[in-house]
């Protein structure tokens, strides 16, 4: 399926995919932390990880069923893929100071 798709796409699918996996780690420590502790701003964050999880999900799908979605312009394609890359570093600071 990986030849198929256009190379900016599939590097944002598999940012995409990296970041599902970040997001996972996160919303595990927070939903631990918020039955611990209660607090709700740990419910907060388990529901932003929630969230973006889906949203990361949501967009792999997209990116392997409707690959015209961006299939016309390059310029779109790498733009997300530079979206993803940066969403994808966000997370990994995100994820090394929560599990610090």
């Amino acid at each position: 399926m990986w030849g198929l798709m256009e190379p900016w796409m599939a590097v944002a699918t598999a940012l995409s995919a990296v970041n599902v996996v970040l997001l996972g780690i996160l919303s595990t420590v927070w939903v631990r932390n918020y039955r611990t502790f209660g607090s709700e701003m740990t419910a907060g964050l388990a529901a932003f990880a929630a969230v973006l999880l889906v949203e990361n999900a949501v967009a792999i799908y997209f990116f392997f069923s409707s690959g015209m979605l961006y299939a016309g312009a390059p310029s779109a394609q790498q733009a997300v893929a530079a979206l993803r890359a940066l969403q994808t570093v966000a997370l990994v600071f995100l994820t090394y100071v929560t599990v610090k």
